[in-house]
């Protein structure tokens, strides 16, 4: 298994640092918090979407090579798969690590994008979707997007605004207790959640204002180490990772119980290979909320609910803190941030944090495994990891079914 030596976050709310100031701060930060000396660390790999529109800047891996003289000769390379970039950038390092090339890596995301109006920023992220062909016309294209997948979860299940609600005020709330939460000084008015146009105006389709998480900036990072090398920490017990065809209108088009097969086989090989019987063996889950129906949909897929039942995991308070299963303590992108390709890294930190019981405020008692899913583009690319405790380590995981097995 590969361990999680340590990590670092910047802080979600700061803006005005650049993509080289972020990187550097995240990166020499996980090396402090992980013990491990720059000459350590054997290979990097970099999670980012649009460097390249935000700021002008490509070419990434060059400036971890630019952070430290241990590192002047350092392979290292950048990620792309939208949000889920920084995912990407972790089973890379995970590939390198098993097949025995190298024994400690670097994975580290980052984002700059507050830099530009929000009108322009929006332009920009629509990359991550296929250009010219889908949200024609729409100023905003992700809220337009992930409009299309709460009708079509309604058309087949029927969908309430009260539970996206729901997971608007958890996540928000369980923000104000995470000290680096782009949201945590936020103010919320009695209703704001709710219907109300005035306090929660419809941004697009069905999802209004408090549905829809923010632009952000920030970075984040975590020091991965192979079993050769010594040293405690939780270990990456499973991974999923699926893709599917680009056009939301395409994986819309298919009539199997789950609205997304291939995010519940993700799901079913990250369970597998974790050694895990499904959510029942979990006790905290990190996972992709860049508007409220995308957690929606994650709860049934992930196996919290039968498919179309998600509103019943949110009724139960079951995802609530305190509850059976406690979902985004960290505030999840809605209220801690979504800095696009940091947002996978994170997730890792967090679950990590969470299994290691140092998550502070936003710590769920007695988590021992952690589930993380995040999500790029209209739920094209999936990717999960199970992180485990080290007193707790899986030693009978089973191998993964083969991709041509349907999911269950």
């Amino acid at each position: 298994m590969i361990r999680i030596l340590g990590g670092y976050q910047t802080d979600f709310a700061r803006t005005g640092s650049s993509l080289f100031a972020m990187l550097e701060e995240a990166s020499l930060g996980a090396l402090e918090d992980a013990g491990v000396p720059a000459r350590d660390v054997q290979v990097a790999h970099v999670g980012n979407l649009a460097g390249e529109l935000f700021a002008g800047q490509a070419h990434l891996g060059g400036m971890i090579a630019t952070l430290d003289p241990a590192w002047a000769m350092l392979p290292a390379s950048r990620h792309e798969a939208a949000c889920a970039s920084g995912s990407m950038a972790i089973l890379a390092a995970m590939a390198d690590l098993e097949a025995g090339r190298y024994d400690v890596a670097l994975v580290a995301g980052v984002e700059l994008m507050r830099n530009v109006g929000a009108k322009e920023a929006a332009g920009h992220l629509g990359c991550a979707a296929w250009a010219g062909r889908e949200a024609q016309g729409a100023d905003f294209p992700w809220p337009a997007l992930f409009a299309e997948i709460a009708d079509e979860v309604d058309r087949r299940y029927g969908l309430a605004h009260e539970h996206l609600a729901r997971i608007a005020e958890i996540n928000h709330g369980n923000a104000l207790r995470n000290p680096l939460a782009q949201t945590r000084a936020w103010s919320f008015p009695e209703g704001c959640f709710g219907a109300d146009d005035t306090l929660n105006p419809v941004v697009a389709g069905r999802l209004r204002t408090y549905d829809c998480g923010r632009i952000t900036d920030g970075a984040a990072a975590v020091v991965l180490a192979s079993s050769r090398y010594g040293g405690p920490g939780p270990a990456i017990s499973g991974w999923g990772h699926r893709t599917a065809p680009m056009l939301l209108e395409t994986k819309l088009a298919g009539r199997e119980p789950y609205l997304f097969p291939h995010l519940r086989r993700a799901a079913l090989d990250t369970y597998a290979r974790a050694g895990l019987g499904g959510p029942g063996d979990v006790d905290v889950i990190e996972t992709h909320d860049c508007f409220t129906i995308t957690e929606y949909v994650a709860l049934d897929h992930l196996g919290l609910t039968a498919p179309g039942r998600s509103w019943e995991a949110i009724e139960s308070g079951t995802i609530e803190p305190g509850g059976r299963l406690p979902v985004n303590p960290s505030g999840g992108l809605i209220g801690l941030g979504h800095p696009v390709g940091a947002t996978g890294v994170r997730m890792l930190l967090d679950a990590a944090r969470q299994v290691a019981g140092t998550a502070g405020e936003c710590q769920v008692e007695g988590a021992r495994t952690a589930l993380t899913l995040n999500i790029g583009g209209s739920c094209t690319t999936v990717a999960m990891f199970a992180v485990t405790s080290s007193r707790d380590r899986v030693e009978n995981a089973v191998v993964a079914p083969t991709r041509g097995q349907t999911a269950g």
